[in-house]
């Protein structure tokens, strides 16, 4: 509750990794959850910060994938704030995809 005792809406966190898996890496056709580029997902209140990387450090299309990732995260439902940090380290390696994106791409 605030302080004019309203109770304030959480964040669904299966909201925002249905959001996530919505944006897809621009040469692979999986979606970023599911090839393991999300490295943290942290909810306070109404914000959401999201740790993520991306298959090489020199994309192209960095900024783009990052917005893309924000702005998917902000329309979820009682998201106020999103704050999205891009790190390369670790480095992220096929071993972070899930099953599901090996299957996707025969790599079991």
């Amino acid at each position: 509750m605030n302080q004019d005792n309203t109770q304030v809406e959480s964040v669904d966190r299966e909201a925002v990794i249905a959001a996530l898996k919505q944006v897809y890496d621009p040469e692979i056709p999986v979606d970023v959850y599911e090839l393991g580029l999300i490295y943290d997902i942290k909810i306070e209140g109404t914000k959401v910060s999201i740790t993520m990387t991306l298959t090489a450090p020199n994309c192209p299309i960095a900024d783009e994938v990052v917005e893309q990732v924000r702005n998917g995260v902000f329309a979820v439902r009682a998201v106020s704030d999103v704050d999205v940090q891009l790190v390369f380290e670790p480095e992220w390696t096929p071993e972070r995809m899930s099953e599901e994106a090996r299957l996707m791409l025969n790599m079991y």
